[in-house]
């Protein structure tokens, strides 16, 4: 497997399109949005030509550009064997693409939904190919992190399951393959976590910073739970939060007033440059 299609060129897609270059695949890196091309391109240019000069083992700048095709339409896809997807956590938005890539996609390539919380059931029946849908929940920031949630749906296949195992180890990755489940297991667990942290600031209980501090301190975790919030961005939190809220019926994942209010007003975290901290 050599040429892997990317949908999506924020920060998680230029992060897996970073590190499948860095492994020697070439990639098809797709968004809607000409400026986030823009971006993502800069981004990947710049991780490749930080990365020799701190002495790792990377392509040349030349070597990734030309390693990556930008295009801004999902028909750019049309001979890409693997298609990873990692738009905006938002159904509304994901049911729009997937019957697309059916179509346009040949009938061997798997799909991955880069996804925390969306049920990749519900995924794979938009389109012909339910066998050839799967889950793989990247980390942030994808080439420091050497584990991905691959989550089995209903009707994949040992074939893609496999597939997706072996396109991990290739960029040096551990698959950990879980099932269906509203969340799988990290956001199930670290959502519920992060938005129990804002109701502490929420409720006056104590500061983000001492919030932070106990999480590092007492645990020995390297970044505190709001930290971790404004890292993977708060607006992306507030929808892995209300998927988890609506798919359980249950009100412990009710969304903090103070999260909502957050994004409310443009408050995103490190994308953007505040959130629980400043970052300008």
């Amino acid at each position: 497997m050599t040429r892997v299609g990317v949908v999506g060129a924020g920060v998680m897609g230029a992060g897996v399109t970073q590190d499948l270059v860095a492994h020697g695949h070439d990639v098809v890196l797709v968004d809607r949005s000409d400026s986030v091309l823009a971006a993502a391109k800069e981004e990947i240019d710049r991780y490749a030509l930080m990365a020799r000069l701190l002495g790792r083992d990377a392509p040349e700048s030349d070597a990734v550009s030309g390693a990556v095709t930008y295009g801004s339409a999902l028909e750019c896809l049309q001979d890409v064997e693997f298609v990873i997807e990692n738009i905006t956590e938002d159904w509304d938005l994901k049911k729009e693409i997937y019957p697309v890539l059916d179509r346009v996609c040949p009938a061997e390539a798997v799909f991955a939904a880069n996804t925390s919380a969306i049920p990749i059931t519900r995924l794979a029946a938009l389109t012909s190919r339910a066998d050839r849908v799967l889950g793989m929940h990247f980390m942030n920031p994808v080439p420091l992190k050497k584990t991905v949630e691959v989550i089995r749906g209903w009707h994949t296949g040992d074939a893609a399951v496999e597939r997706a195992l072996q396109l991990l180890a290739a960029t040096g990755k551990e698959g950990i393959v879980v099932k269906d489940s509203p969340g799988f297991v990290s956001n199930r667990v670290l959502m519920l976590t992060v938005n129990e942290a804002i109701y502490l600031v929420h409720d006056g209980v104590a500061s983000a910073p001492d919030v932070d501090k106990i999480f590092r301190s007492c645990f020995g975790h390297p970044m505190g739970p709001l930290e971790t919030a404004d890292l993977i961005g708060l607006d992306t939190i507030l929808l892995s939060v209300e998927v988890l809220y609506r798919e359980f019926g249950d009100s412990k994942y009710r969304p903090c007033p103070l999260l909502k209010q957050m994004v409310d007003a443009g408050l995103f975290g490190r994308k953007n440059g505040h959130g629980f901290y400043d970052y300008s």
